[in-house]
């Protein structure tokens, strides 16, 4: 039998607030520790979106938060990844990653910059928490001082070693790339070895060659009035 202060109870709990965790949050990551980790990060973000351009079902960033539930905004016991990569979602910038507002998603690729306050966490607790919570597919971490380079698979709820090719270049299903080192840095390399280049590197490139088709031209109209012809005569 349901009481009067039964009623009352459930009363007051149907008229009780339903606090829903904020879903335009912050990112609230530490300043970086070097001038090497904020290079490492740019390569990686800036090559892969000049990679893929055209595309605008993916997402990356760096040094940037992801929130995954209301206890880790209180607790703040977990920052975010310096690089990661989530597919099949918009491509449009954000203040951080909330994860009850991205349909769930989380990271198919994260890659980590080693240093000396942070190696351990990254490979201990944090490689843990993108195991067992995140359930990322695909874990690296890279030591910009040494090259240090590792990559991780996930394989019946567990990481695997990835092993490299006969380049030392590790590949990853979830991007369809090679991740490799190249000049001192962690670099995307497409299924045919060719290096992805940053947008600055790209336009270097296009400057070169067409550089090199002005010299050929010039060589090819010295030749013409070293026969008596006129090269810019139609």
């Amino acid at each position: 039998m349901v009481t009067a202060k039964d009623k009352r109870s459930l009363a007051a709990a149907e008229s009780a607030e339903i606090v829903v965790p904020p879903g335009d949050l912050y990112s609230d990551e530490p300043t970086l520790e070097t001038d090497l980790h904020l290079r490492q990060m740019l390569a990686l973000i800036t090559s892969l979106e000049w990679l893929w351009q055209d595309r605008q079902d993916f997402y990356t960033s760096g040094n940037l938060t992801i929130y995954f539930s209301p206890k880790q905004i209180k607790s703040q016991d977990f920052r975010g990844p310096d690089f990661f990569v989530v597919l099949d979602t918009e491509r449009r910038p954000r203040k951080s990653w909330v994860v009850w507002q991205e349909g769930g998603k989380y990271p198919n690729v994260i890659v980590e910059v080693l240093s000396d306050s942070t190696a351990r966490e990254d490979r201990t607790t944090k490689k843990q928490i993108y195991q067992d919570i995140f359930r990322t597919p695909e874990y690296f971490w890279v030591d910009p001082d040494t090259q240090e380079f590792v990559g991780f698979v996930l394989m019946a709820g567990a990481y695997q070693p990835i092993e490299p090719n006969d380049a030392g270049r590790l590949w990853s299903r979830q991007l369809d790339l090679y991740l490799g080192i190249h000049e001192s840095q962690l670099r995307f390399f497409t299924p045919a070895g060719l290096l992805a280049p940053t947008p600055t590197e790209a336009a270097q490139t296009a400057q070169q060659q067409a550089a090199q088709a002005q010299q050929r031209a010039d060589r090819l109209a010295t030749r013409l009035r070293e026969m008596g012809l006129d090269p810019d005569s139609e």
